[in-house]
């Protein structure tokens, strides 16, 4: 029997089918699979005995850690985890025009200071590049520019004696390989040049970014396994309505995993955010009913930020429920706890829910300060502008505690902030209920939801 000359791909997930289909079987997307040439099978007769041994050595090594490449940005290099090992790969998503080629372009011009930097654009043309740097200002950085998207061209230039130490590419799915019967973008093309690129950035020790298109719904367009290998992922998150942008760290293998960095987008390009608990609370109003100060950690960093929740009548048979910043299906959990557990019934009521400033939430600690803020909107009775709230939320009612208590409260207490509403502290930590900050802030723990009611009706 003949071997089928092409095969059909699914775009998102990569999966094979030997037939088109409008749905994908393996990860549900519609209109996602393509035609693509069929692959080379693996060659036959790969039995043992006909390779050549592997050399196995200690665990430990001889030879001293490499030294990291520092970017000259502060919040880039805390993401990555103290600066750039050499050899890794990095992939850089996020949203088109969020700033990733603005950042990259920044990073470039502070490395070339130290070493050699390439920067290969597949998207634009060389004056188009220049004319950002000059907009940056980084004309005179000694950065070697091109604009090219043949893969065997891109290879024949960076896999010689004067290879740089630090390259980018920008962006992946413009890049093509000339022997790979489909388009450029595609799975086959993502994943091959991929894998051709990371393994010459291995042999020869330069850092390789690889700048990634992103899905509708927010994930690296082509298949998974182009996250899978590289070393680090980053995602380069906000909204362009705000002038603030977070780089966040979903995988790093040389270092932590839930850092970020924070930027703000100014007319001059990106600039480092030192502080940005005061930035994200610049503009709020205090003396407000549905706002209220959580205080959370992202990676090592505390970070405080405004929680507004408004409760509003409904005409509608079923009342929205519209959230910005945090998970939909956390706020309906709240809400089904202050209903059931606590006597509150919101569910014939709107319910919007906002984290200020375009940052997302992903750690459950916010729950007691989104309860918080939404039992002050339906009463009508704003939280003590002067007040930190966080704690998990349990379905029996239940407030727990949360990691680093006393980070959220030392940060708290040095942006001025004279209260705490935060879980009760196990018996074991009772002696220990300040966290250290002492007087600088009144804490007042609470172990069950219904707390939070009593405070606003003792108002």
């Amino acid at each position: 029997m003949a071997k089928p000359s092409s095969v059909f791909v699914c775009q998102d997930c990569g999966a094979i089918t030997h037939k088109w289909a409008g749905k994908c079987e393996a990860c549900g997307a519609w209109n996602s699979i393509t035609e693509e040439a069929a692959r080379d099978e693996v060659p036959k007769g790969l039995s043992g005995g006909k390779g050549k041994k592997i050399e196995f050595v200690s665990l430990e090594g001889s030879s001293a850690p490499l030294p990291r490449l520092a970017t000259g940005i502060a919040e880039l290099d805390r993401v990555a985890g103290g600066g750039l090992v050499p050899g890794s790969c990095l992939l850089v998503g996020g949203d088109p025009g969020i700033g990733k080629s603005t950042l990259l372009l920044q990073a470039t011009a502070g490395l070339s200071r130290q070493v050699p930097v390439a920067y290969i654009s597949g998207e634009e043309a060389v004056d188009q590049v220049r004319m950002r740097a000059v907009r940056l200002g980084h004309a005179k950085a000694k950065v070697a520019l091109a604009s090219a998207t043949s893969l065997r061209d891109i290879m024949a230039s960076l896999d010689g004696p004067d290879t740089p130490q630090v390259v980018v590419i920008d962006s992946i799915q413009t890049v093509y390989a000339d022997n790979i019967e489909s388009a450029p973008g595609t799975v086959s093309q993502v994943r091959a040049c991929a894998a051709e690129l990371i393994r010459l950035a291995k042999r020869r020790g330069f850092v390789l970014f690889l700048v990634g298109h992103v899905t509708k719904e927010g994930t690296i367009a082509g298949p998974r396994v182009l996250e899978h290998m590289v070393d680090t992922v980053l995602y380069f998150e906000g909204d362009r309505g705000h002038q603030f942008r977070i780089l966040r760290a979903t995988k790093n293998r040389f270092g932590a995993t839930d850092e970020i960095g924070v930027f703000e987008m100014t007319e001059t390009g990106l600039s480092e955010v030192a502080n940005p608990s005061a930035l994200f609370l610049a503009e709020r109003r205090g003396n407000v009913s549905g706002s209220c100060v959580f205080a959370g950690m992202e990676g090592t960093r505390p970070m405080l930020v405004e929680i507004q929740a408004l409760v509003a009548p409904s005409t509608l048979s079923s009342p929205r429920r519209a959230v910005v910043g945090w998970d939909t299906n956390r706020l309906s959990m709240v809400m089904a706890v202050l209903d059931a557990r606590c006597g509150l019934a919101l569910s014939g009521n709107d319910v919007y829910l906002n984290v200020a400033g375009g940052l997302r939430i992903n750690e459950p600690a916010a729950d007691l300060a989104v309860a918080a803020a939404l039992v002050s909107s339906a009463s009508d009775v704003p939280v003590p502008a002067d007040m930190v709230v966080f704690g998990e939320i349990g379905l029996s009612g239940e407030v727990r505690a949360v990691a680093q208590a006393d980070t959220r409260l030392k940060e708290a207490a040095k942006l001025g902030f004279a209260q705490a509403l935060v879980p009760a502290r196990p018996r074991k930590d009772k002696g220990n209920a300040g966290g250290g900050v002492g007087s600088a802030l009144s804490i007042r723990s609470i172990g069950h939801l219904q707390d939070v009611l009593g405070l606003f009706r003792s108002e």
